[in-house]
């Protein structure tokens, strides 16, 4: 006696096997990141191994990392505005010569004439400025980003070294000294600032219509536009805030050198950019965390900060630093081209 069998349906859709979080794409933020932590895990252990004295004592090791926090503070500011220049598909330049150019703006005699909170507000202003000009270029000048950037790199380090005459000029007001010198709760005042710059931008990238704007732009600008997104105005706004950043960050470089200089932020657009890179924000735009290029800061700082340990020649550094960009640019690559390879296979 045979038994009937149902026919099958060959239209039916195949059945779909339910992803855990962890295996959607969502969750790909959170593994960079704790790879991220992994290797400032690494770099402890070698620092263990290597310098025992310091990263096994408690002690030592709490003002060690303060050390690190420290020396990243500025750095890590200038991080949080590239992030969202580069999320958004540009690239910013003039972040080192727009520091130097605060510094020396709100370091004047003029400026020390009227107070701490005259300095405060020249370094914001003339960073914030800057990067409306950057942004107005771009938007509506239709430069390329890193023409306009570039050229405002010149022209701001050119600015910073005439108004100072190549001279260094010494920071007398307490106030602005004393956010280096100065803690709250053991932790130095631009330790705090930086951690604040952090949880602001944090708060502007993944809450806020503004950085939902800056994510949609860089993933199609031309999209953005059709849905009503005003991308010229966001591309401006976008610089300004990566300006407003140079200023934050030249108050604290002020802080820590006691002086303004033209020389500040030497090559520090070139540690912004690789700092965010390496926390994975994409340089085509549409990509990135706060979170993974704070990561990304402390990483190549505790790398320094072990060389400087251990009495290493600092060019073997450099070298580890291009190679580790290098790196997580492939690893980028290697993501974008097997998320398109995807939809042939099924």
């Amino acid at each position: 006696m045979s038994t009937a069998t149902e026919p099958v349906d060959v239209h039916d859709p195949p059945r779909v096997t339910a992803q855990s979080w962890w295996q959607r794409d969502g969750a790909e933020n959170a593994k960079r990141n704790l790879a991220l932590m992994g290797v400032i895990a690494v770099l402890l252990i070698i620092g263990m191994v290597t310098a025992p004295d310091i990263f096994l004592d408690g002690k030592n090791l709490w003002n060690n990392e303060l050390t690190v926090l420290t020396q990243a503070s500025s750095i890590g500011v200038l991080t949080v505005g590239m992030t969202f220049v580069m999320i958004s598909g540009g690239i910013d330049l003039s972040v080192g010569a727009l520091l130097a150019l605060a510094s020396v703006w709100c370091t004047t005699v003029a400026t020390q004439s009227y107070g701490a909170g005259a300095m405060i507000f020249a370094a914001l202003v003339v960073g914030a400025v800057a990067g409306l000009v950057n942004g107005s270029l771009i938007a509506y000048g239709k430069l390329v980003p890193f023409i306009a950037t570039l050229a405002m790199m010149l022209s701001a380090r050119g600015l910073a070294q005439s108004i100072s005459g190549s001279h260094t000029q010494i920071n007398r007001d307490a106030f602005i000294n004393g956010f280096a010198l100065n803690k709250v709760a053991g932790i130095p005042i631009v330790v705090l600032i930086f951690l604040a710059v952090v949880a602001v931008g944090w708060v502007l990238l993944n809450r806020t219509t503004f950085g939902r704007r800056t994510i949609a732009i860089g993933g199609n600008a031309e999209a953005a536009r059709l849905a009503g997104i005003n991308v010229r105005l966001q591309t401006v706004a976008l610089y300004a805030l990566s300006g407003l950043c140079c200023g934050i960050a030249a108050l604290i470089v002020v802080s820590q050198a006691q002086s303004g200089s033209n020389t500040h932020g030497d090559l520090y657009e070139l540690n912004a950019i690789a700092a965010a890179i390496i926390g994975g924000t994409a340089l085509t735009g549409g990509r990135g965390t706060i979170i993974g290029s704070l990561l990304g800061v402390l990483i190549f700082t505790q790398i320094t900060n072990l060389f400087i340990i251990n009495n290493l020649q600092l060019d073997l550094q450099r070298i580890i630093n291009g190679g580790i960009i290098v790196v997580a640019v492939l690893i980028q690559q290697f993501r974008v081209t097997s998320f398109w390879r995807k939809p042939a296979s099924s």
